[in-house]
């Protein structure tokens, strides 16, 4: 049975939401009332994955934890809550973070090069990472932080006043909020707007099923390739994931994996040939892998930050293994160019999150004529 996550009021203007993403678009608009729900508020709205089991207990379906929640309580994401024997989700038109970003910041390298998505976030979390680089908004919940009143139809009006190719639900787990992502994503297809989910993918099939027909790309961490490291650092488990992945390549959803490399956890050589020959077998070579260097957070700040060289052995491995496009993230250079894996010319030059030449012609290399994978103009 899950029971109520509890955390402690922490002072939110102190948190370092400008050093992790960007500048503030507008003031504060908003502020929710800690701990008090009603089905009527604005922020709450019925949660679209869930059963009834009796004496008004509810199980949530939305992802693996399928937690059973008791009236009153919620779940371990703390964003879906019990009110009256039907489950609700209390993170709906209330982010806590909105800004426009690059689409490399995602990160997305082959996915509409040079444009920028608005990018928000609710708080909350179906995982509990002890690398997380957000804890401060994803390790509590919305009714603790100071939040903009930001209805889906206003998000997509801001995405169009700051001409935004795509909305990016990021930064917390998106999955958490994802009544109000997937809402926001069927106006945002209307409007020809692209969505983009940035996830652990951590979800059920039937929830990911009905994204897949709203979503057009999916930045994914792929915490592990071995199902006890993800259940030590993150409290979850490998298969899921790897089900989204395949699910998400059936449905034609464009995707990027990122595999976070953290001493003494994710850096075996071994394990990391694995997870590539997996990538290749299952889901093929184009999608681009980024091996990111950890830094000291939230509760391994007694580990170092990942050695460049051990990054790079890891590219090593994983160009060997047959993957196309390989990135080395968090490291000045490390995502600096995509390379034609015909003629091996550069085909995009970027500068960190610049993008200074972009080869790619009609999806192809203009050098010599091969497919670059990606969504392209």
């Amino acid at each position: 049975m899950a029971e109520e996550m509890k955390t402690g009021r922490r002072d939110f203007m102190k948190t370092a939401f400008c050093a992790t993403c960007g500048t503030l678009l507008f003031p504060w608009e908003c502020a929710r009332a800690e701990g008090h729900f009603s089905s009527t508020d604005p922020h709450v709205k019925e949660a679209y994955f869930y059963k009834r089991l009796g004496n008004k207990t509810v199980r949530c379906n939305t992802c693996p934890h399928e937690c059973v929640i008791l009236p009153g309580s919620r779940g371990r994401c703390r964003t879906k809550v019990n009110i009256g024997g039907k489950l609700f989700s209390i993170s709906y038109g209330n982010p806590c973070v909105v800004h426009v970003d690059p689409i490399e910041k995602k990160p997305l390298l082959h996915f509409y090069p040079g444009s920028n998505a608005f990018s928000l976030a609710v708080a909350g979390c179906n995982f509990c990472c002890l690398n997380c680089q957000n804890w401060e908004i994803s390790q509590t919940s919305p009714d603790k932080t100071r939040n903009y009143n930001l209805p889906p139809d206003e998000v997509i009006q801001r995405a169009l006043q700051y001409k935004c190719r795509g909305i990016a639900y990021t930064y917390s787990e998106a999955t958490t909020f994802y009544e109000y992502m997937v809402d926001i994503s069927a106006r945002a297809k209307d409007a020809a707007i692209k969505n983009i989910w940035v996830s652990a993918a951590y979800i059920n099939q039937p929830a990911l099923n009905r994204l897949c027909d709203v979503i057009d790309a999916a930045s994914v961490n792929l915490k592990s390739f071995s199902d006890k490291i993800y259940q030590d650092l993150s409290g979850g488990h490998l298969e899921p994931v790897l089900e989204t992945f395949k699910t998400l390549h059936r449905r034609g959803v464009w995707m990027e994996i990122i595999n976070l490399v953290i001493p003494t956890y994710t850096d075996n050589m071994e394990m990391i040939k694995k997870m590539c020959g997996w990538i290749v077998e299952n889901l093929g070579p184009e999608y681009p892998l980024h091996f990111s260097r950890f830094f000291p957070q939230y509760k391994l700040v007694h580990l170092p930050p990942t050695p460049v060289e051990v990054l790079e052995q890891a590219k090593d491995v994983a160009l060997k293994q047959g993957l196309n496009h390989v990135y080395i993230g968090n490291v000045p250079g490390g995502c600096d160019k995509t390379v034609c894996p015909g003629c091996k010319r550069t085909v995009i030059q970027r500068r960190g999150y610049t993008l200074l030449e972009n080869h790619v012609e009609h999806g192809k290399c203009k050098f010599c004529g091969t497919a670059i994978s990606g969504r392209w103009d």
